[in-house]
């Protein structure tokens, strides 16, 4: 009889963490999740995780993906780790936070590491700090690191350059080692390895940043297909040979397969926690009513869009609810009201003004490259829902697929163990037997016309008319605030 062999992979995102087991043909065992607390926004610019939030959901989730498990524990052969990129984790010597980690949100990480903290050791990405949490060896992955790092992207090790390190306000003993994608990064603790009831010689795997995990757990690697990432943060990905100096309209970043590249567009920040707000807003009224038919609240919400046509009866909303440095005037806008919108109207306008603002963003990036796409696989949360799955396929004109399973990260960490654990020869491999499609939407293509004429005629020269506005209505209430 052939054993059954097991893979973990650990989603750790910025509103929660997934952990999910599978086994070595990507088919979703157990599963399990925990919330991450509400960040700490103590003064302007300033965003934090509090206290040992993001082990402590890494722990819960593993714990309750286990207790979901009813096999035999012996037969989990690896766990892959996959983690928030761009946020900075600060430590003491013994690998204690010596201050809360930096979100990605704050603003302090646009500029390169200052030493304010005379008990920081240790300067590490949150793969690094998890990594540690579970393994108790100083190592990351030169996957997650990006911006204001000292990292040789030729060699993925740390730049042999002392001034280069000193530039980005570092030293090399403050740093961990670095290991690639698909390598390990340790071996589990002993005493987490007798809690969660695993073998003792548990491997821990390196992947890379979250959204190119989940561009390899979404399975592009064709030149002509992209994956929007429907999360926190909304961007998309290509995946090239070649690195890409000076890019203008996107961010040539590391890929999860070791010396690829994943071409990232601009994104949309509070992409889908936009959708989560309006959902507060309606509050009581849409739980009643979704919990009367038997739905989901977000079940409810799309049951409702769908009913609403194409181009919500002339509600445009443009999305600036939380915008950069660069443009600290801009708010979110939404024009065009009367009296036949409802509150699904704007719901509805939402999820178009997410896929205008993708849609721009994926063009300029194309243009850019002198590129085009035939394909577009969507993940994370937001692909769920089957209304802005539709929207975009009839917006770009193409074919929108939704990937099986719960998440496109933890099965991109699971095809990196399962690369490491020589089940399959290399990343490709692993990626065709391990992903499966679950839908694919195809688009109607007179609403694409109707669609682009919206984005050509209106969409695109909003703010060229608004930014004036928002400049006054900004000066007003900030010396209001003053």
């Amino acid at each position: 009889m052939t054993q059954t062999k097991y893979v973990i992979g650990i989603d750790n995102g910025s509103q929660s963490t997934k952990v999910i087991l599978f086994d070595v043909e990507g088919r979703e065992i157990a599963f399990g999740s925990c919330k991450l607390r509400e960040p700490l926004t103590p003064e302007p610019g300033v965003v934090l995780h509090p206290d040992d939030d993001l082990w402590d959901s890494v722990y819960q989730a593993m714990q309750e993906c286990l207790n979901n498990f009813k096999g035999n524990r012996e037969d989990i052969e690896g766990i892959g780790l996959c983690s928030i990129r761009s946020c900075r984790v600060l430590l003491k010597k013994d690998g204690s936070l010596a201050y809360p980690v930096l979100s990605w949100m704050d603003e302090r990480l646009a500029e390169p590491y200052k030493h304010e903290y005379k008990e920081v050791h240790y300067v590490t990405s949150t793969s690094g700090y998890l990594g540690f949490k579970l393994t108790g060896e100083l190592n990351d992955t030169a996957g997650n690191y990006e911006v204001n790092w000292p990292l040789d992207r030729q060699t993925l090790n740390w730049s042999k350059n002392d001034s280069v390190i000193k530039s980005n306000g570092l030293n090399r003993n403050m740093l961990f080692n670095l290991v690639k994608p698909g390598e390990r990064l340790g071996i589990l603790r002993q005493e987490l390895a007798t809690e969660f009831g695993l073998n003792d010689r548990t491997p821990v795997i390196a992947t890379a940043n979250d959204k190119a995990v989940e561009a390899l757990g979404a399975g592009v690697k064709d030149e002509s297909s992209i994956m929007i990432s429907l999360g926190t943060f909304i961007s998309s990905m290509l995946i090239r040979n070649d690195d890409f100096d000076n890019a203008t309209n996107f961010f040539p970043t590391l890929a999860a397969i070791p010396f690829k590249y994943a071409y990232e567009s601009n994104g949309i920040r509070r992409g889908m926690w936009t959708v989560t707000w309006f959902k507060k807003l309606i509050g009581e009224e849409l739980v009643v009513n979704a919990a009367q038919h038997g739905l989901s609240e977000e079940e409810f919400m799309n049951k409702k869009a769908e009913q609403v046509p194409a181009g919500s009866d002339g509600l445009i909303t443009i999305l600036d609810w939380l915008t950069n440095s660069e443009y600290p005037y801009r708010k979110g806008l939404m024009i065009g009201f009367d009296d036949r919108h409802t509150k699904y109207h704007i719901y509805r306008s939402i999820l178009e003004a997410i896929a205008f603002n993708i849609k721009n963003n994926i063009d300029d990036m194309l243009e850019e490259i002198e590129e085009e796409i035939s394909e577009i696989v969507v993940t994370g949360g937001g692909s769920q829902s089957n209304v802005i799955m539709q929207i975009m396929s009839d917006l770009f004109g193409l074919p929108v697929h939704r990937r099986l399973g719960n998440s496109s990260a933890c099965l991109g960490a699971a095809i990196s163990t399962c690369y490491y654990l020589n089940i399959y020869h290399d990343f490709p491999e692993a990626m065709d037997k391990m992903i499966e499609n679950e839908t694919t939407f195809y688009p109607n293509m007179r609403n694409n016309a109707f669609y682009n004429e919206i984005n050509e005629s209106v969409v695109k020269h909003v703010r060229t008319y608004t930014d004036e506005v928002l400049k006054l209505s900004s000066s007003i209430f900030n010396k209001r605030n003053e």
